[in-house]
């Protein structure tokens, strides 16, 4: 399992969608390459982009597809669109699932319990949805999860809302659900810091899957 495993973090800062992407798919190749590399979790916020995800469909999306406000991204992970910008915490596990469980139920039911945890921290009641994928604060929904797994690799992750403008979720059906607002910790926390909630949630996450935390490549 992941006794004495190292997980390395990555903080990227603000970067661009495409480049974050095409560096993920270079981190997974490596590790099918050579499966003993450490795991990796990429810390980033982007730029105002829209993501679908391979099986998503177009009806939920409220503007012109082919005359986007933003940049619009076919992605490989599951899940329908979701909308990333600054003041939103994305992060990107590259673990290899050989070293923990290969169970994809397992490991969504893991991402959401790191980020309870970390909202925990904050005195939120991160909450499940019987059915769904995420994590919810009194009815709103807050963090989104959609995955890729390729030989027990994963890519793609979670993208946990702390103090983003939350208007360009009003031009899709998030995630496909019509019925759950989009909230952020920073609705109920007022002056959050990101830097802060990234300390706490490289902390859950390193404890949540029993690695230890690096910063050096």
């Amino acid at each position: 399992m992941t006794k004495d495993r190292k997980l390395i973090v990555q903080d990227l800062g603000l970067m661009s969608y495409g480049l974050v992407w095409q560096h993920q798919k270079e981190m997974v190749s490596a590790r099918k390459q050579t499966p003993l590399l450490d795991d990796l979790l990429i810390l980033t916020e982007h730029p105002p982009v829209y993501t679908l995800g391979t099986g998503s469909q177009t009806k939920f999306v409220h503007f012109d597809l082919a005359d986007p406000a933003h940049e619009v991204h076919r992605i490989e992970r599951g899940g329908e669109v979701t909308y990333h910008c600054p003041g939103q915490l994305v992060g990107y596990p590259i673990l290899n699932l050989n070293y923990h469980h290969k169970d994809l139920h397992w490991y969504l039911r893991q991402l959401e319990a790191v980020i309870i945890r970390t909202l925990a921290h904050y005195n939120l009641p991160g909450q499940r949805v019987e059915g769904l994928t995420g994590v919810w604060v009194h009815g709103h929904k807050v963090a989104a999860i959609g995955i890729k797994v390729s030989r027990w690799i994963t890519m793609h992750g979670f993208a946990l809302n702390i103090c983003p403008d939350l208007s360009g979720f009003q031009r899709i059906t998030p995630c496909g659900i019509a019925h759950s607002p989009v909230g952020s910790m920073g609705q109920f926390l007022p002056g959050i810091s990101m830097d802060d909630v990234k300390q706490v949630l490289v902390k859950h996450f390193a404890q949540t899957f029993n690695l230890c935390p690096t910063d050096r490549l």
